[in-house]
């Protein structure tokens, strides 16, 4: 996934406010997890990134792959199919390196990005 908004850069910063989580309750289990905790955020969702229970604030994530979760992030949109295919271009760029992890498996993608516009369906 990616992760975006956060005004401050460090992906700590937030808008200075919080509101209340809107948790899905109808999402598939995870094949991946025998316990049925996690459940699949699939690809092209957009959610809220948080901190714990209502803590949404300004960061939200792009799914670009199906991903095991469990289901604590409000779920707010959908990625189109162009969206879809400049998420995977930037995932194929991979993570930045850093001078403490040369190597990293989470992090800032390698590829500068910038959302420069999102539109409202219904």
């Amino acid at each position: 996934m990616l992760q975006c908004g956060d005004p401050s850069g460090t992906g700590a910063g937030g808008p200075g406010y919080r509101y209340r989580d809107e948790l899905p309750t109808d999402l598939p289990p995870a094949p991946t997890d025998p316990t049925g905790v996690r459940k699949v955020y699939a690809r092209g969702v957009l959610a809220m990134a948080n901190a714990g229970p209502d803590t949404n604030g300004s960061q939200f994530f792009l799914v670009y792959a199906n991903s095991a979760l469990r289901p604590n992030y409000t779920i707010f949109g959908e990625v189109d199919s162009a969206g879809l295919d400049t998420l995977d271009r930037i995932a194929a760029g991979g993570i930045a390196p850093t001078a403490e992890d040369p190597a990293p498996v989470d992090g800032a993608p390698a590829l500068p990005v910038e959302i420069v516009k999102a539109d409202r369906r219904h």
